[in-house]
């Protein structure tokens, strides 16, 4: 048997909303002791601050509630109690600087996680938050794989924040699903979101995988975007690819605009002008300046340009499915509202609750996905602080 030990507060996985939760749980006067299975904490937060930590987005608070689709009634009350504003506050009291960038992305100005990240735990070791690394959970009564072998907490309140079922290799493995449907607890199954797609390429399109198409227009049903994206050897991902990934994912077929600032009719002028004996490839460089990977593009997806020009105002990629869950940036499923009470305590587990990407919401990149984290750590750490 386990080595058994009482706690007060219990918080399982050190990601933003595991954290977050602590952080509300320690200040209302709880004891907190968090387990994180990896050696250190936040692997995902840091992976995301690489390329610069989108840490929330500038746009009014509605609209920001509005892209959680069908989730944004039930998180509308967690965004207006601890959304953009308080985020804002929040890091600044962390001593981050932050800036907006032209999309209304906001941003730490040192570009990076691990100073905010550095700085809260510092903070909340201050406030008595302990932190248990390499502690694993194994289900049951919370029983733990530890560096010094199995042990078992048994804790008066919990927060489970052990992230969605993407990047396992930094922590959100989805194991978790298995432990809460031994309790009885519905699940919705994971999907991937904010992913990319493959695709069959033909040989020529191999010197452009890497390469980004920048000022196309991409549309997916009653959805477009104009951004960029790229190409690459297992198909297309990027931003513009991420923000349509639902539509996508759910069927519907991807058109591409490779000149959204010129008619079909321009289009078409353009090309009659140019000589008739220029092959197709220098009929469009001399005529749209089209080269690089947006000529191979265009060259790969359109049968006769010559003959029907308007293909390059509709380019169909045809995708054939979503790249693995384990490589998406989020996950769709999880959860469900209907398994939570309004404080997200788990149904059926007084004293139990949840955060952060193990509930089922989903998001586009833009700041929108660390936002709900963040606010339901909050949400649920407030909650489970009062229990």
């Amino acid at each position: 048997m386990p080595l058994s030990e009482p706690i007060d507060a219990l918080v399982i996985g050190a990601g933003p909303a595991g954290l977050m939760a602590a952080e509300r749980m320690a200040q209302a006067g709880r004891r907190v002791v968090i387990c994180e299975a990896k050696p250190s904490p936040a692997r995902k937060f840091l992976m995301a601050g690489k390329s610069g930590l989108n840490l929330m987005n500038a746009a009014p608070l509605d609209a920001q509630i509005a892209q959680y689709a069908e989730a944004r009634d039930w998180l509308a009350p967690m965004l207006r109690q601890f959304g953009p504003d308080q985020i804002r506050a929040w890091a600044e009291a962390l001593g981050q600087d932050l800036f907006t960038g032209s999309s209304g992305r906001v941003f730490p100005r040192a570009m990076k996680a691990s100073p905010l990240l550095r700085t809260w735990l510092a903070r909340l070791d201050r406030i008595g938050v302990e932190l248990r690394r390499g502690w694993s959970w194994q289900g049951g009564a919370f029983d733990f794989a530890t560096p010094d072998g199995p042990r078992s907490l048994v804790p008066q309140v919990t927060v489970l924040a052990l992230g969605g079922a993407s990047w396992a290799r930094l922590g959100s493995d989805g194991a978790w699903t298995g432990y809460l449907a031994a309790r009885g607890i519905p699940l919705a199954p994971f999907q991937p979101a904010n992913m990319g797609f493959c695709v069959t390429w033909s040989s020529h399109m191999t010197a452009h995988f890497g390469q980004p198409i920048k000022g196309a227009r991409l549309s997916a049903g009653n959805q477009s975007i104009r951004a960029e994206f790229v190409l690459s050897a297992k198909g297309v991902e990027g931003g513009a690819i991420y923000a349509l990934s639902r539509k996508l994912r759910e069927g519907a077929p991807l058109s591409i605009d490779l000149f959204p600032d010129l008619t079909q009719g321009q289009i078409t002028e353009r090309l009659a002008r140019q000589p008739a004996r220029l092959s197709t490839k220098n009929r469009l460089r001399r005529a749209l300046k089209l080269d690089g990977a947006r000529l191979a593009l265009a060259l790969e997806l359109a049968r006769d340009i010559p003959a029907a020009p308007a293909q390059l105002k509709t380019l169909a990629l045809p995708l054939r499915g979503p790249r693995p869950l384990d490589e998406a940036i989020s996950t769709a499923g999880g959860i469900p509202r209907a398994a939570l009470t309004d404080g997200l305590m788990l149904q059926g587990w007084p004293g139990t609750f949840a955060a952060g990407e193990m509930l089922d919401w989903e998001a586009p990149t833009g700041g929108y996905l660390l936002t709900a984290c963040l606010a339901t750590g909050h949400w649920a750490g407030s909650h489970a602080a009062r229990f």
